[in-house]
């Protein structure tokens, strides 16, 4: 759990990062602790204290069969995240088309 996360009944925010083996090729700008920095910077700047993170380290983006992802998932479907958080979109999946359906609420990039 993270520092902000709070287990009260209150809601809370998914910050979702998700680095696979073929990213590490691109450096540290796809980073898992870089993309956390970015987000948790996005939720400072915009008052979101209550959150979660939500891991997939050395995991492709082409299935949706990840730990983190299915973690979040059932916490979405339990009611208890109120948004998601991507640095950008090709961190929550490579499927375009299924990234598609997962997105069609409101999601917030960082």
């Amino acid at each position: 759990m993270n520092r902000q996360y709070n287990n009260q009944g209150e809601k809370w925010a998914a910050l979702y990062v998700r680095l696979s083996r073929d990213d590490e090729n691109e450096g540290d700008s796809n980073s898992i602790q870089n993309q956390i920095e970015i987000i948790e910077k996005y939720c400072d700047n915009h008052g979101i204290s209550c959150y979660k993170v939500y891991k997939d380290d050395g995991f492709s983006g082409t299935s949706f069969k990840r730990p983190g992802f299915l973690e979040m998932m059932a916490d979405i479907e339990a009611g208890l995240v109120d948004m998601v958080i991507v640095k950008d979109m090709s961190r929550f999946g490579r499927n375009y088309l299924e990234v598609g359906l997962y997105t069609e609420l409101h999601w917030t990039r960082a």
